[in-house]
């Protein structure tokens, strides 16, 4: 058998190591919230006034359209993170939703994060930003249940 030079080795072959993860804080989290938060204000208020044309009394609204907005907004971000891993406010800030192992979110992930929103972002998202301060991965109430982490795209 001819020698080729090349050191013999009995380890087996190994895959290269993953890269690790960046994950994103607050600063770059926030604007892209801001992004997607003036995108749904678009996106409700279009809504609103063709459907809510007629409907307000003496300045009242009525209750369900204020259940519609939610479903609209929790169906924004659930649907763009299941199905890309990134909303518009994402996307332009160069984010993304990953699980902790660096691969896609699904639907199911992607609702739970986003569902308990209503938690992180009680008193104007300070639960939210407190939860991503004390974390090692930067993760929020969302995010700790779903198994996700917020990384650069």
């Amino acid at each position: 058998m001819a020698d080729s030079g090349q050191p013999v080795s009995d380890q087996p072959v190994t895959e290269k190591p993953p890269v690790a993860m960046e994950y994103q804080g607050i600063g770059i989290r926030f604007v892209s919230l801001l992004i997607d938060s003036i995108i749904l204000v678009i996106i409700i208020g279009v809504l609103g006034g063709v459907i809510g044309v007629g409907m307000m009394e003496m300045g009242t609204v009525p209750w369900w359209l204020g259940i519609i907005d939610f479903i609209i907004f929790i169906g924004y971000f659930t649907y763009l993170e299941g199905s890309r891993g990134q909303t518009i406010g994402k996307m332009i800030t160069k984010i993304k939703v990953v699980r902790e192992d660096g691969k896609p979110i699904d639907m199911n992930q992607a609702f739970t994060r986003n569902i308990l929103r209503i938690i992180d972002g009680l008193i104007i998202y300070l639960i939210g930003a407190i939860l991503i301060w004390r974390s090692d991965k930067k993760q929020r109430l969302g995010d700790n249940i779903a198994k996700t982490v917020v990384v650069k795209a």
